[in-house]
């Protein structure tokens, strides 16, 4: 069985967790809609992935919606104690698979209180507000009228602690302003790095920053490059480049999603990969416009 301490630990709110965790988003069917192909094939990979370590599953109510926290309740509840489940809240599913901003003190509420409902507990350990300004990408807007609506559930005793998706670091120190932020969420990757200033100036503040789609935005050459990597070290592409952000600064938590036992436990192999210094700087010059170029 796979050690996720190999990958060390960082702290998440009130507990450290295991740098490799595991996102749900995946165990929902085609396009995050609807009930999975295979049921009792995402219950097993829930169940897999605890007992192989992870501590930390990142889902959202608006994954399905309801369907993942439904499956993380039937395949893990009662909850370990070790256990950070953590959710997101700022967005519903239109009738078309749609992602719609739902952001008002009331629709945050009424979100808070169906992952509560669906996950099966009293009180959630982690809620991140999912900026909507634009679904694809961090824009200057400000927060404070749904990060207080947030933070009033928290002194509610309904949240346990907060963070943010989709942010800036100008709304970073704007929630910080209002209450403790615990861990960011953003595109970042390989080659999608226009968050390493903001990694680094988390780091410094001791927030977790959380990457999402870790082989997300790669040109066929840059993929062709990593997979090139990734045969000389004998991994699958997706272990490197989960290596390589593990490698990248030890404020980062990844959440590698998938509803395969398979693949779960190649993802979760990556905590043992070792990257030497050339092969990190090979792998950092796989994002530049000269490898792009050729």
């Amino acid at each position: 069985m796979t050690t996720q301490a190999n990958a060390g630990r960082f702290t998440l709110g009130h507990r450290p967790v295991n740098r490799m965790g595991y996102g749900a988003m995946q165990l929902a069917g085609p396009g995050v809609s609807g009930p999975p192909k295979d049921r009792d094939g995402a219950l097993a990979v829930l169940r897999e992935a605890v007992a192989s370590g992870v501590d930390h599953i990142d889902t959202s109510d608006f994954y399905g919606p309801h369907v993942t926290n439904q499956l993380i309740r039937e395949a893990l509840h009662p909850y370990s104690d070790q256990l950070t489940l953590v959710t997101k809240v700022g967005a519903t599913r239109g009738a078309d698979a749609s992602w719609n901003p739902t952001q008002s003190p009331a629709d945050l509420t009424s979100a808070v209180h169906d992952n509560l409902r669906n996950l099966g507990v009293e009180r959630l350990d982690v809620v991140n507000l999912r900026i909507m300004g634009d679904v694809h990408r961090p824009t200057e807007q400000s927060i404070e009228a749904q990060f207080t609506a947030l933070a009033e559930l928290q002194q509610r005793g309904l949240i346990r602690h907060l963070g943010l998706s989709n942010a800036t670091l100008n709304q970073v120190h704007e929630a910080r302003g209002i209450a403790e932020v615990v861990c960011v969420q953003n595109h970042y990757n390989l080659v999608h790095r226009a968050d390493d200033a903001l990694i680094d100036a988390l780091a410094g503040l001791g927030i977790a920053y959380v990457p999402f789609f870790p082989l997300g935005g790669f040109t066929p050459l840059q993929s062709d490059a990593l997979s090139a990597i990734a045969r000389r070290l004998e991994a699958t592409p997706m272990q490197v480049a989960l290596a390589w952000l593990l490698a990248r600064s030890p404020n980062i938590l990844l959440i590698p999603g998938t509803s395969s036992l398979g693949h779960l436990r190649e993802n979760l192999a990556a905590a043992s990969l070792a990257l030497d210094a050339a092969v990190k700087d090979e792998l950092d010059a796989i994002g530049t416009a000269e490898v792009a170029a050729h």
